[in-house]
């Protein structure tokens, strides 16, 4: 299998905090990572923030057909209501690649955040019901995107749990977690599981704003 650190990176939503957090990481770390949009001018704006940030020079933009077909691996961290939308429009450029789907169904209410129900039982399932000629994964839900994108944190501290059906997908993205330093990936289970962990973001950003954290999970006993 090709080192993580030899695949090209892409971020659908890397306009957003959640993506442009990550993609930071991963260039710093020297990583290949092109930043897609459904503006190309727009995602090679985002491009030039992250490489700034990073103090990289592997970063690029692309509108998201562009970025898909470019990738080997792509991340998806787009808003909720636009996520069947996008990922519809993009199957044939997204076939055979490993997606990383980190999307939650949220709503938000004067009682806090909570889960949406999704019909196809997660964010992640919908993805693998839309790409069926993709390797779906489900990762990187509960890392703060404050955190990541703060570059005077030399660690991140926490673990990321991956899920999915492939187990050679899930071990690339597990490797593509450990590349952040601090972080270990974690195989999570099937991605049939993945409901919980999307809907468990709810209860960190409950945790977060109680506590003026950005708190993420460590899983005990396991030595990576």
């Amino acid at each position: 299998m090709t080192d993580v650190r030899e695949m090209t990176i892409g971020v659908f939503g890397g306009t957003g905090p959640q993506g442009k957090g990550l993609a930071v990481r991963w260039a710093r770390a020297g990583l290949r990572v092109v930043i897609g949009s459904r503006d190309a001018e727009r995602a090679g704006q985002a491009a030039a923030e992250i490489a700034e940030l990073a103090g990289s020079d592997t970063v690029s933009g692309a509108q998201n057909a562009d970025c898909a077909r470019r990738a080997d691996i792509v991340l998806v961290a787009v808003p909720w209501d636009g996520h069947a939308k996008t990922l519809e429009s993009l199957r044939t450029e997204l076939a055979g690649k490993i997606v990383i789907d980190c999307v939650n169904p949220l709503g938000f209410d004067k009682r806090g955040p909570y889960a949406l129900v999704v019909d196809e039982g997660s964010a992640a399932q919908q993805a693998a019901a839309l790409l069926p000629e993709s390797r779906v994964t489900a990762a990187f839900h509960h890392v703060s995107a404050v955190t990541l994108a703060d570059v005077s944190i030399p660690e991140v501290d926490m673990d990321v749990l991956v899920l999915g059906d492939d187990r050679a997908a899930t071990d690339v993205v597990r490797e593509l977690a450990d590349v952040i330093p601090g972080v270990r990936g974690i195989y999570g289970g099937r991605l049939r599981n993945a409901h919980q962990v999307e809907a468990f973001t709810a209860n960190l950003i409950a945790i977060n704003r109680r506590y003026k954290a950005h708190a993420g999970l460590r899983i005990t006993d396991i030595d990576s």
